[in-house]
């Protein structure tokens, strides 16, 4: 069964793309028709789009790796924030800070950075410095939460990028590229959807088209993780079982009769 359809995609206004003069030809696969100058995105192929990418994500989480969601607009901040979070899954919507992949040690330096001065806060050294710069500092530190905050528990390169609006995140979706980290992304009329592995043709800018399809694609993570947990109890339990049968044979004494003087 399919995670959307047509109905509730249309309502929540996917199917409205950009001005024909905008166009990328590169999405004419996607689009259904022009209407008084606009493109309308074809939702049949969205629902199968949506699809495909949600049981990729899907597997992508059952294997206990990260996938960062990139989203700057002002619309699509709040949802992204608020569907990541739900799944326990980095994200940016701020500025995305360049080399945020390709330079990614940096940014761990940058995170690091952030820790010690908690720690700072935490161990008292505080209350031996100044007003001015303690003022400094929590300048800074604010500056690197607002940053780097969502991102702080991302240890390694995410295995995958889901961008909101592949337009304006470029410089991220050719990061990712230039890794070989895949990109799932929302792609309206005026984008290029070349660079983007699994394609979800929609409206990325009203914010209700852009919650509908991360409900179902955040969803299918969701399950991910479930089953994943699942078959890590499952694994437990039988080494468990294993480990005490083996046990249980060590401690029997042996069935062979005595032999008689």
């Amino acid at each position: 069964m399919s995670r959307t359809n047509f109905d509730t995609l249309l309502e929540a206004g996917c199917h409205f793309g950009h001005l024909k003069r905008k166009w990328n030809p590169a999405m004419a696969p996607y689009i259904f028709m022009e209407k008084n100058g606009i493109h309308i995105i074809d939702l049949h192929k969205t629902v199968v789009k949506v699809d495909e990418a949600a049981e990729a994500l899907k597997n992508i989480a059952k294997s206990g790796r990260k996938i960062l969601f990139v989203a700057t607009k002002k619309q699509a901040k709040p949802v992204i924030a608020e569907k990541a979070t739900s799944v326990n899954m980095p994200y940016v919507n701020e500025r995305w800070p360049g080399g945020m992949l390709t330079n990614f040690a940096t940014i761990r330096k940058a995170v690091k950075k952030m820790a010690n001065i908690d720690k700072l806060s935490a161990d008292g050294t505080y209350a031996n410095l100044s007003k001015r710069e303690i003022l400094q500092i929590s300048r800074q530190r604010a500056k690197l939460e607002k940053n780097l905050g969502s991102v702080a528990d991302l240890t390694r390169l995410p295995a995958a990028l889901f961008v909101v609006d592949v337009l304006k995140e470029q410089i991220a979706v050719r990061e990712a590229n230039r890794l070989g980290i895949p990109v799932f992304g929302i792609v309206d009329t005026n984008s290029d959807p070349t660079n983007v592995d699994f394609v979800i043709p929609a409206n990325d800018d009203a914010s209700k088209s852009v919650e509908i399809i991360l409900d179902a694609c955040c969803e299918a993570i969701a399950e991910g993780i479930e089953e994943r947990k699942a078959e890590r109890v499952d694994t437990e339990a039988a080494a468990e079982k294993a480990e005490s049968q083996s046990a249980r044979v060590e401690e029997e004494p042996s069935q062979a009769p005595a032999a008689e003087a």
